[in-house]
């Protein structure tokens, strides 16, 4: 099977997937996020090199303000456990998002993840908190004026690809592979510049119940595309 080089997924699903069990929302939460960390050692042992995923946008401030706390609080407790997993798997953290918008003490745990791992290579997972992707793209924007103003670009406009540099996900590769779970077909705000061409696949499974079996579908369906780029044909049509 030919891998994707970088997977993200939009990790949805998980109050409607408790509340069709009787369950309440911040169960869920839970649940999804025993799953995320399941299936990051999966992802990694296949060889998969980047992954990065969506667990909490900038609209998601507008859910009542309980189901926010609970999250706010999972994610101090999901964050450290994941120190763990970048030991394990020697896998590097980046924190994606605006982290101003955090309280200090999750800003914090973020710092202290990032440089701890910051030496790791075998695999990349970025997480989308408080990312909002019109929000990257104003940020960007506002540095790139600065810089401009301050007589960076004699050339009097940035290349696409200084402008890549100015957003979160500097360095790293677009995404081959986009993949939502639980029956949503669009893409919510989530990186708006860097999947101009990638793969979509929309599972109506919800991402509590999104295991091993359900991510082969996303791959073998990748792999069964027929990818262009421009007038370019895929290396299956050549």
């Amino acid at each position: 099977m030919s891998l994707p080089n970088h997977i993200a997924i939009i990790l949805d699903g998980n109050g409607r997937w408790a509340r069709a069990k009787g369950m309440p929302r911040s169960y869920g939460h839970v649940v999804g996020c025993d799953n995320l960390e399941h299936m990051c050692d999966y992802i990694c042992d296949l060889g998969i090199k980047y992954l990065t995923v969506y667990a909490f946008s900038t609209e998601n401030w507008k859910r009542s303000e309980e189901e926010v706390r609970v999250l706010m609080n999972l994610f101090r407790r999901y964050l450290r456990r994941v120190e763990k997993k970048a030991v394990k798997n020697q896998m590097r953290v980046r924190i994606l998002g605006d982290k101003s918008g955090l309280a200090p003490d999750i800003r914090r745990i973020m710092e202290e993840l990032e440089e701890m791992s910051a030496g790791y290579d075998r695999m990349y997972f970025q997480m989308a908190i408080n990312y909002g992707g019109r929000d990257e793209i104003l940020r960007a924007v506002q540095r790139i004026a600065a810089d401009a103003k301050a007589g960076l670009f004699p050339e009097g406009k940035p290349t696409e690809e200084e402008f890549a540099r100015y957003l979160d996900t500097a360095d790293l590769p677009d995404p081959d592979l986009l993949i939502r779970t639980s029956g949503e077909m669009r893409t919510s705000n989530f990186l708006p510049w860097q999947l101009a061409y990638t793969e979509f696949y929309f599972t109506p499974v919800a991402w509590p119940d999104f295991h091993e079996e359900e991510l082969h579908k996303a791959l073998e369906a990748y792999e069964n595309r027929d990818r262009r780029f421009g007038d370019a044909l895929s290396k299956e049509q050549k």
